[in-house]
């Protein structure tokens, strides 16, 4: 590049058609005045400045940028940016795009009318950058790269936002009270651990809350006891195993959601709905012969 100091760029030869898809990350240093815009991309441009001075222009604003400062370019969206006449900056970018991109750019705080973040870790996003860069270069694998640059791209996002915490457009941690937060991981543990054995006292424990008080709040905030709401979710569970294509065993569904003994599971199946398992998976296939074929 004639107009640079100096230009390099990885770029991605097999690009996800997925979420959020890297396209090409890079690093420049342009000659003082160098001037890109007024222009419009496709996707979406972040430039991180490394050293120097510039200004970007976006939607009618200017701002000056210096070392530290992050910029984004949006689709579609009339910008312009100029290296300094005296002290011109040297950057790096990346360039990506997918469906995902513009609600988690929203989510950090990032929009065409906020598009500057002040980054305060310049070592680790430059460290971001520069693995970025190199995913690209001379891989032999380039779904490989693909997969990489994926994740590098939401760690430098999630730096970006850890830098831009006071633009969040989510509920953070600090708003919302203790026990809340802790009903709320109550929540997800059982959601997630319904297939593992889990007791009140292993809750209780694992949240640091007495079980008595637990369980009050969680009843609460959900209208069930924990225990209760376990069993809504395992019997959930063992309905979609028992209605799907799996055509897995009674015995194989009950070690699945957490029942080491397919007797009780059955028991507690029919308490539940008033049959059993085996009765339940024939009354649906005879309501959709048709699924049982599929």
């Amino acid at each position: 590049m004639l107009d640079h100091v100096y230009f390099k760029i990885g770029v991605n030869t097999l690009p996800a058609q997925g979420e959020l898809s890297v396209l090409f990350s890079g690093q420049a240093k342009p000659l003082p005045s160098h001037q890109i815009g007024p222009a419009v991309h496709d996707y979406y441009l972040v430039h991180t400045v490394m050293s120097g001075y510039g200004t970007f222009e976006i939607e009618g604003k200017r701002y000056d940028c210096k070392q530290g400062d992050t910029f984004i370019i949006f689709p579609e969206v009339l910008f312009t940016y100029a290296a300094d006449r005296t002290s011109p900056w040297s950057y790096r970018w990346v360039a990506f795009k997918g469906p995902l991109a513009q609600p988690l750019l929203g989510r950090i705080g990032i929009t065409p009318s906020e598009p500057v973040v002040c980054v305060r870790n310049l070592r680790t996003v430059t460290r971001l950058y520069r693995d970025l860069e190199r995913a690209f270069q001379g891989s032999d694998y380039p779904e490989l790269s693909d997969l990489e640059a994926s994740g590098l791209l939401r760690l430098l996002l999630k730096e970006f936002g850890s830098d831009n915490t006071e633009k969040l457009a989510f509920d953070t941690l600090e708003t919302v009270p203790d026990i809340e937060r802790q009903i709320q991981q109550a929540i997800r543990l059982l959601s997630l651990q319904y297939a593992q054995p889990v007791s009140i006292e292993d809750l209780s424990r694992t949240l640091g809350y007495h079980r008595m008080h637990l369980s009050r709040m969680f009843k609460q905030a959900t209208g069930l006891s924990p225990m209760k709401f376990l069993l809504k979710i395992r019997m959930e569970r063992a309905v979609d195993l028992l209605t799907g294509s799996s055509h897995l065993s009674i015995d194989h569904i009950a070690s699945s959601i957490g029942y080491a003994d397919p007797s009780y599971f059955s028991k507690q199946f029919r308490k539940c709905f008033g049959v059993s398992p085996t009765e339940y998976r024939l009354n649906q296939q005879m309501l959709c012969p048709a699924h049982n074929h599929s």
